[in-house]
């Protein structure tokens, strides 16, 4: 496997990414550029880079499903349950929403990660193009280059897609918590409930989104290796 590395590598691929932040330009592009060519050089090439993030986004993904569905359960359950300290019962709902927050968030930053490995990856694929001295290998290179381009363009689509119904959904379990915490009476929690149902509409929503985006990683995962089999 091409990102497998020894313990030891690890320390070493770590001392060296830190140099290169540390020299690095103070604008983006120029961090970017210096990170991508260190990893380059200590065998990380941009495909493989880009594979991996794409994991991270479909594992990001499933994880935030997760969490959203326990989320709406735990609303659910908490405001059902008859009796119990309003205040204990604002904490649940409250820890509930900041955790599907963070997992949203960690979401937002993964499909940036596949952006921005993605852009580097096609802009250096179509400068090399010129390289070739055989037109036959460079007509094959750019075709592929031409698929994974259009897969890719599916792939950030449905991940995008994806990430826009998280929003709907942390609107309505903040306004949940909100209300709750400055309203801490049983006729709050009667309101609740019937704006939960909103929220199941929401969740439903969401989760067949996420569902297609982690399908559509897989399948791009799936052809990257393929590709480079």
């Amino acid at each position: 496997m091409p990102l497998q590395r020894s313990p030891v590598g690890f320390r070493r691929l770590s001392s060296r990414l830190f140099c290169a932040i540390a020299l690095c330009s103070v604008t983006a592009v120029g961090c970017q550029t210096a990170y991508y060519e260190t990893m380059e050089k200590l065998g990380y090439h941009k495909r493989d880079l880009m594979v991996r993030d794409v994991k991270k986004a479909r594992d990001a993904q499933q994880e935030a499903k997760e969490q959203f569905k326990s989320a709406l359960d735990r609303f659910t359950k908490t405001l059902n349950i008859p009796g119990g300290e309003l205040q204990e019962k604002y904490e649940t709902l409250n820890t509930e929403y900041e955790r599907s927050e963070a997992k949203a968030q960690s979401v937002r930053d993964r499909i940036a990660s596949v952006e921005d490995v993605s852009e580097a990856l096609f802009k250096e694929w179509n400068a090399e193009l010129k390289e070739y001295s055989s037109a036959a290998l460079r007509k094959n290179s750019e075709k592929q280059l031409t698929q994974t381009r259009t897969h890719y363009a599916q792939l950030i689509k449905a991940m995008k897609r994806a990430e826009s119904k998280m929003d709907p959904v942390l609107a309505k379990f903040k306004d949940q918590v909100l209300f709750l915490k400055h309203n801490l009476n049983a006729q709050t929690i009667a309101s609740l409930k019937n704006e939960l149902v909103s929220v199941e509409g929401n969740i439903d929503s969401l989760i067949r989104e996420l569902n297609a985006s982690i399908k559509e990683a897989d399948s791009f995962i799936a052809s990257m290796s393929k590709d480079n089999a």
